[in-house]
Parts: structure tokens; C-alpha cells; sequence
């Protein structure tokens, strides 16, 4: 299931995600920022993951799963090419970073997302300002 799913974003089908994806996934790690907070706006973020950054690929290097949880060591690769929330002027810039995703399955599709992915280093490699803090 994940190896496909995540076979469905490296090849931008996009209307193929809800077999792969519950209607009301929840994103515990927001995929880009700027996406909604609420159940399925998972959707629209990996959309808007996909608008920013063309090429865009993930590469599953590891997976482990038991039960209803499955986790993907990947290692994520692109270039910022399009509107971003947090840039919206386009670098130009590339960039490959490591990230770790639990996923949870429910019924046969991925319910629930989290990720610990390395942002520092995808901020530095695009050139983009680490956010402020309130």
C-alpha cells in the first residue's frame, strides 16, 4: 500500500490518492505549509507539494510494517519550480533530504500520516528563511 501510494505522487496521479488515502485522513505533520488543518487536507497538500517543487520524487529506501502501521525510511528529492506558501517566488534551487513516515491503515487505505522529515536542511538547500517564532 505505501509503496504505491507513494508510486501514485512520484507519477502525479493525483485522483488515484483516494485508494490509497481514507476521505478524512489526518496529517499529523503537515506535508507543506499552508495546507488546511483538518481531516483529508492531505489531499490538497500533497497537491500543493507537487505545484511547488517540479521534479519532485520520493524514493523508498526501507519499509517496515506490522499490522495496521506501516513506517517509510525515504529520501525525497526536487527543485522549487512553482508557488510555495512559505516562497512564493520560485528559487530554482534543488534539494534531497531524508524523512521517516508512520502511516496508519485502516480498512485498507492510510488513515493517519506522521513524519519526522530533515526541514532545516531543506530550508538551507532552497535558500528560504527559517519561520519566525511568536
Amino acid at each position: 500500500m505505501v509503496t504505491e501510494f507513494i508510486a501514485a505522487i512520484n507519477e502525479r496521479r493525483l485522483d488515484d490518492l483516494a485508494a490509497y488515502m481514507a476521505p478524512d485522513v489526518v496529517d499529523h505533520n503537515k506535508i507543506i505549509f499552508g495546507e488546511p488543518d483538518e481531516p483529508g487536507a492531505a489531499f490538497e497538500g500533497i497537491r500543493m507539494q507537487l505545484d511547488a517543487f517540479d521534479p519532485f520524487h520520493i524514493e523508498v529506501e526501507e519499509v517496515v510494517a506490522e499490522g495496521e502501521k506501516a513506517v517509510a525510511r525515504i529520501r525525497m528529492t526536487g527543485v522549487h519550480s512553482g508557488t510555495h506558501p512559505r516562497m512564493p517566488v520560485p528559487t530554482g534551487r534543488s534539494f534531497e533530504v531524508e524523512a521517516i513516515f508512520l502511516f496508519t491503515l485502516r480498512e485498507g487505505r492510510i488513515s493517519e500520516i506522521r513524519a519526522v522529515s530533515d526541514r532545516l536542511g531543506l530550508f538551507l538547500q532552497l535558500g528560504w528563511d527559517w519561520p519566525e517564532t511568536d
